[in-house]
């Protein structure tokens, strides 16, 4: 079991609208959507890239080389050209700072 990692101060996802960090080896990204915090592997599984500025709309975030959506609630792959669902994970606030934790090897 995966222990939480501090991706960063919750007053900096306030101020950049995400976060990003390591966890386990993976690159992972922080937003907030109405109030909720999501974690989730920082990569379109269609390529393999990072999401770097991906548009978020609603909970669903758009990779921008070639349009494909994700739910960043469950990670599943919503339209073409990805069909393999983006890695979610736990996330939480410790004392301001934000946590992930990668529970996919549990």
């Amino acid at each position: 079991m995966s222990d939480w990692t501090d991706i960063g101060a919750a007053a900096e996802l306030d101020a950049s609208q995400r976060l990003e960090g390591d966890v386990d080896g993976y690159r992972v990204r922080v937003v907030r959507v109405s109030g909720t915090l999501y974690a989730f592997e920082d990569r379109c599984t269609h390529d393999d890239s990072p999401f770097e500025d991906a548009p978020i709309e609603d909970c669903e975030i758009i990779c921008p080389r070639h349009g494909a959506r994700f739910c960043i609630r469950t990670g599943a792959a919503l339209t073409a050209p990805a069909y393999e669902p983006v890695a979610t994970l736990p996330v939480r606030v410790e004392n301001g700072v934000i946590q992930v934790r990668d529970n996919r090897w549990d």
